[in-house]
């Protein structure tokens, strides 16, 4: 899917221009005269970056920069606006802005900066969707190889794992197995990477937890 490029700005004159300097770079794009109209439209869109005006009538730029991050957390954020501040850039960028430009800066550094954007986006998006294939793989685990799992990854021998789920050493090895397995790794350290991207609730689900001396 090729990715978008949402112009959300209420200068129509501006809009237009940009919008039609991207179109003419080969690059789609999806054009809004406010953060509300876009935030109404915001399940619809595709995925790719934001050009988002900081002063808008309705909801200002930073407003609608909150609502995007629990709403659409992936999607890249550049800041254009004619009456930018130290202050309002600073606020952006930590909230987690790609950038900030004036609105008369070039083009090259415009295009350069959506490139940017966009590459962050394909980064996001593969490592968002990694983790989600991690969470499923560790969520097919049974409620007894999810305890084998924990306390492999809390650095537990096969017998010490044993001595604390109160099984033999040899149903261990059996669980280690199918836990590896399941996962598609040949290391424990593969194990570990997993188990580092995934939060300790979701690994340990009601009814799967570890039992408290092995802590």
């Amino acid at each position: 899917m090729k990715p978008v490029i949402h112009i959300v700005d209420d200068d129509e004159s501006y809009r237009t221009a940009t919008a039609r300097l991207l179109s003419a770079y080969g690059l789609k794009v999806e054009a809004y005269e406010s953060g509300d109209q876009f935030l109404s439209c915001l399940s619809d869109c595709e995925p790719g970056c934001v050009l988002l005006d900081l002063q808008m009538p309705g909801q200002s730029g930073l407003q609608v920069q909150r609502q995007l991050r629990e709403r659409a957390p992936l999607l890249p954020i550049v800041f254009l606006t004619g009456e930018g501040d130290i202050k309002a850039s600073v606020d952006a960028m930590k909230a987690g802005a790609q950038d900030f430009l004036e609105k008369h800066t070039s083009t090259a550094v415009l295009i350069e900066t959506i490139e940017r954007a966009l590459a962050q986006y394909e980064r996001q998006r593969s490592e968002h969707e990694r983790r989600q294939e991690e969470r499923a793989l560790v969520a097919s685990l049974s409620a007894r190889e999810a305890q084998v799992f924990e306390l492999i990854i809390r650095g537990r021998l096969n017998k010490q794992i044993a001595h604390a789920l109160g099984v033999s050493e040899r149903t261990v090895k059996v669980h280690r197995h199918r836990v590896m397995e399941k996962l598609g790794v040949r290391s424990v350290a593969e194990v570990v990477s997993i188990a580092a991207s995934i939060s300790p609730v979701e690994r340990i689900p009601s009814g799967r937890n570890v039992p408290a001396s092995s802590l």
